[in-house]
């Protein structure tokens, strides 16, 4: 089980450490588990004036699985474009041809009172969000910043293909089915020509998968379902835009960004996982940070590209066992809990495993 780790800028590095560590307690039970590190983002541009080096993208190729920290800072802002942190995420996702991001909102009993809604609206919420993650308005073409008539006028192009929607309709779907068979397609058809042929290409995919209820929503009504009664959803699936967006909105619903993981897969299982947030470098080396979203990327990884389920659930029973036990880090500490910092929240993930 060949792992790359790039732990990135911020937070990136604490709270890979911490995952590195769940993964050095399952090599010594027997998981033949080996790493090798590489730098991606902005400690990438520093030490070799790109996001994403020759040496990582090699490592990455060459790797069953990556586990990404974080990118960017405000220190990269003023770099050129395509020297930006994020250029390099944009970069590893494209290269690896990852293009379903599977992103879990979930959340815990404990955490019921973290979230900003009411326990009763959000209590028992279990989303999975599918994300196209390769296509879209993020990576097409034409795109810039030119002058006409005399102003600066900024462009973006958004564009699906047809093989495109139907191949992250297709693992939409087989999600759905080993769920509660209910998949809601969200798109802007209304408006957007590119939207109208992806609910096309959608319902045709659905003709093969009676079994399961498919809904269309317009992204603006989705975003404010979400709030309004987010329990009405079970398996979503959108583009690359709109999901970049509704997944964070459906984040915070469970209380803290820091809790959830992500999953963006190849055709073969292949994966880079990551934790949904940023790199915070309001608080990077405060030891600060809460490292239960990077970690619960790793049971991602077992469970996805491994087919290690035994392992995938002995880590979400872990970060479980963890919450009744009432210790938190600073994001998602209450009155009544012990708050702790993001090494003793390692130290504790390691004793439940």
């Amino acid at each position: 089980m060949k792992i790359a780790i790039l732990p990135g800028d911020g937070i990136g590095p604490e709270i890979v450490a911490q995952a590195v560590r769940v993964l050095d307690a399952l090599r010594s039970d027997g998981l033949p588990i080996e790493y090798e590190y590489g730098v991606l983002g902005g400690g990438a541009v520093d030490a070799t004036g790109s996001p994403y080096p020759e040496a990582t993208q090699k490592l990455a190729q060459a790797a069953d699985a990556i586990l990404l920290g974080a990118v960017g800072g405000p220190q990269w802002d003023n770099l050129p474009r395509e020297q930006r942190p994020e250029r390099g995420l944009l970069g590893i996702r494209k290269q690896l041809g990852v293009f379903a991001n599977l992103r879990p909102a979930v959340l815990y009993p404990e955490l019921a009172n973290a979230s900003t809604l009411k326990p009763e609206v959000v209590s028992g919420l279990d989303i999975m969000i599918i994300r196209e993650l390769v296509g879209d308005i993020y990576f097409g073409e034409p795109r810039g910043i030119e002058t006409r008539n005399g102003e600066r006028v900024g462009y973006n192009t958004m564009v699906y293909s047809e093989s495109e929607i139907r191949r992250i309709a297709k693992v939409a779907f087989e999600t759905a089915m080993r769920r509660n068979r209910k998949l809601c397609s969200v798109d802007k058809m209304n408006v957007l020509e590119a939207t109208q042929l992806w609910r096309d290409v959608v319902t045709e995919v659905g003709k093969d998968y009676p079994q399961v209820e498919l809904s269309h929503m317009l992204v603006d009504n989705a975003a404010m379902q979400l709030v309004r009664n987010p329990k009405q959803f079970d398996v979503m699936v959108t583009g690359n835009m709109f999901g970049d967006i509704l997944s964070d909105e459906a984040s915070m619903l469970t209380g803290s960004i820091g809790m959830l993981p992500s999953a963006s897969l190849d055709a073969n299982n292949k994966g880079l996982y990551e934790p949904c947030h940023g790199s915070a470098p309001d608080i990077a080396g405060k030891n600060l940070a809460n490292p239960l979203a990077t970690i619960l990327s790793v049971a991602m990884m077992l469970r996805y590209s491994f087919a290690k389920e035994d392992a995938a659930q002995r880590i979400e029973a872990a970060v479980k066992s963890v919450l009744a036990q009432g210790l938190r880090t600073a994001d998602i500490f209450e009155a009544g809990t012990e708050k702790i910092s993001t090494t003793q929240m390692g130290d504790a993930v390691l004793a439940a495993l």
